[in-house]
C-alpha cells in the first residue's frame, strides 16, 4: 500500500515541479523529471525496499 502512496507522491511531485517552473521549456522539463524519478527511485531503494 504504501508503494501506491510513493507514486502518487512522485507524480504529484513532478507535475508541480512542471507547472510551477517549466511550462513552456521542454528540454529542461524533460531533465529535471528524469532527476526527479531517479531520486525518487534512490530513495526507494535504499531506504523503503524491504531486504
Amino acid at each position: 500500500m504504501y508503494v501506491v502512496i510513493y507514486i502518487v507522491a512522485m507524480i504529484a511531485t513532478v507535475v508541480g515541479v512542471d507547472v510551477a517552473f517549466f511550462k513552456n521549456q521542454f528540454l529542461e522539463r524533460l531533465l529535471v523529471n528524469i532527476g526527479i524519478v531517479l531520486v525518487f527511485i534512490a530513495f526507494y531503494l535504499r531506504f523503503l525496499k524491504k531486504p
